[in-house]
């Protein structure tokens, strides 16, 4: 799909009406050398033709990035919620692995984890790495960026924000850090390194004269600061001011640009925070809760006081019944032993209080969505999207990511822009069909090698058939230095969750896990929901595995394990 269809068409007319206006103005006479350079009606159907050869009437793109973003907190927010009523919201929307680097490589590239090689946030084994900056860049990936796509064709790339886990600035020889690498593929490049996980004190990234990576600091206000003072230093806010210098410098130009923006919030902090600022979810100053009152400060469109756990679909749910089922011979089935075994350590108090904290946290990334819409104007195709989702709770899992369920793995996808229809979309779309949906609009063929499909056309066609099924996999790994999905302040049991793979489509979701942690065999179980209720409340596959619906779950689960981009895409249909 071409969107701008109405732009093209006029300038298509353009030439049209010029050409007719040549033919007037000079007949069949053919003109004498010179004389075009004499009496300017004489040429204008090489003018017009030029010009519409040359204008360029592709749109704008900008790509908002939450981290870990909640589907329950969207209500929460002004602007985001003024959106998805203007635009295409996609209810159906998922990511393919529910943790946050092999998400972001895979939203890139437009591959599955199994093809990009990147199935954890850190490398793990230095020589042959797993996961994080150094399995994104050992196995080709940077140079499969759909960002390098877009600039091939013509766009002026911008980033700004959180890029791939362990992209950092080392020490050097003289004990200086020094910035990390160049990524190609993008003009404009301000990255926001780990620091910026604790909200303040931290270092990004910018091109200097010679194209060449350096680093900026961004120190950490004083306590006696104003919340003026130290909210201009907030990551969220910094981030906000990268978006809107870019497309300010760019809105302009002839040529259209693309701007991903991927904001730290609502991810928890790391080790470090603001001083006397103990929360793991820390927002702007200008949104926190006055001391004294944990149930004040700005939730945004809902008073926070009326955020309630009730709000967490399948808080507190007990996992007696989810443990994963055998299937033998014949269809004989067996329980398998429960993997959900650890500890239930976060409170209610606590969730609460968290939950209340990401409320305030999505505020500035709330506020800082409206300035790049009123900046970029109507004819920008604006997407806002999440890496993956975060249960707070649910699942008898305390506070993270990683699982196959709705929690994690939905996220919202709203998009606006030029010829979008409003309204809600019921076609299933993944994280990794970004890519070749961006392509599509910029009308850019896409790489054989991509495993997502564009659902470009059903922005301005709701009704178009799409995907029917999304798919997940998820690799298991003990926790290394450098893991930043580990929320402990919440918790969190990414240890545990084995590895697995997963379908998902309008009856049911259908996992089998491989609870064999020693990466040699295998040891495959599986979970079935029907959706009875709005959250995985109880593993059916022992009763329900050969009806007809389980059994075109199962049947497209065995053929998505290891499958080619093209059968990727097709099992999806």
């Amino acid at each position: 799909m071409k969107p701008k269809w109405s732009a093209l068409l006029g300038a298509a007319l353009l030439a049209v009406v010029a050409l007719i206006a040549g033919l007037l103005v000079l007949g069949p006479k053919t003109v004498a050398a010179g004389s075009a350079a004499a009496d300017p009606s004489a040429a204008p159907v090489e003018d017009a033709a030029e010009l519409a050869a040359t204008t360029d009437e592709r749109p704008n793109m900008v790509l908002i990035l939450m981290d870990d973003f909640s589907l329950e907190l969207l209500r929460t927010m002004p602007e985001a919620t003024r959106m998805a009523a203007e635009g295409a919201t996609y209810q159906n929307s998922f990511v393919i692995d529910s943790l946050c680097c092999p998400s972001r490589a895979a939203l890139l590239t437009g591959q599955t984890p199994h093809h990009t090689k990147v199935l954890t946030n850190t490398q793990n084994d230095p020589e042959h790495p797993v996961g994080g900056w150094a399995a994104f860049q050992r196995y080709g990936n940077l140079e499969k960026q759909f960002s390098i796509g877009l600039q091939e064709a013509g766009y002026t790339t911008g980033f700004v924000g959180k890029y791939i886990n362990a992209y950092e600035a080392t020490l050097g020889a003289d004990g200086k850090r020094v910035p990390p690498p160049k990524v190609p593929g993008w003009d404009s490049w301000n990255a926001l390194l780990g620091g910026a996980y604790g909200g303040w004190g931290y270092q990004s990234t910018f091109l200097d004269g010679n194209g060449a990576v350096q680093l900026r600091n961004h120190p950490r206000p004083p306590t006696s600061a104003s919340t003026a003072v130290k909210d201009a230093g907030y990551a969220g806010n910094v981030t906000r001011d990268y978006a809107l210098d870019f497309i300010h410098e760019h809105r302009d130009d002839e040529e259209p640009y693309f701007l991903e923006i991927a904001a730290y919030g609502p991810h928890s902090r790391l080790g470090h925070h603001y001083p006397g600022l103990d929360t793991w979810f820390p927002p702007a100053f200008a949104d926190q809760a006055p001391a004294g009152d944990p149930a004040g400060g700005n939730c945004g469109r809902v008073e926070c006081a009326d955020l309630t756990l009730t709000d967490l679909a399948g808080y507190g749910d007990d996992r007696w019944d989810n443990a994963p089922t055998y299937l033998g011979r014949g269809g004989r089935t067996l329980q398998a032993p429960a993997w959900r075994t650890n500890k239930v350590t976060l409170s209610d108090e606590t969730a609460l209080s968290q939950y209340r904290d990401r409320a305030r946290m999505v505020q500035s990334i709330d506020r800082m969505i409206a300035q790049v819409r009123e900046a970029a104007g109507e004819d920008t195709y604006i997407v806002l999207t999440s890496d993956n989702g975060f249960h707070l709770g649910q699942h008898q899992l305390n506070g993270g990511k990683g699982a196959p369920y709705d929690s994690d793995t939905r996220v919202p996808l709203v998009v606006v822009g030029p010829d979008v229809v409003p309204g809600k979309r019921s076609q299933f779309v993944n994280n990794i069909d970004l890519a070749p949906t961006f392509l599509d609009i910029a009308g850019v063929p896409t790489p054989s090698y991509v495993s997502g499909s564009s659902f470009a056309e059903t922005l301005s066609r709701p009704r178009l058939p799409g995907g029917r099924y999304a798919f997940f996999e998820h690799t298991y790994a003990r926790s290394h230095p450098g893991e930043v999905d580990l929320d402990k302040g919440s918790g969190g049991t990414i240890d545990i969750i084995p590895s697995y793979i997963a379908v998902r489509g309008s009856q049911g979701l259908l996992v089998r896990f491989d609870l064999d942690k020693s990466w040699k065999g295998t040891d495959y179980a599986y979970e079935l929901y029907r959706y009875d209720r709005p959250w995985e409340d109880r593993n059916v596959f022992a009763e329900d595995h050969a009806k007809p619906y389980a059994r075109d779950l199962m049947r497209r689960l065995n053929a998505y394990e290891g499958c080619a981009p093209a059968v990727c895409r097709a099992l999806t249909r």
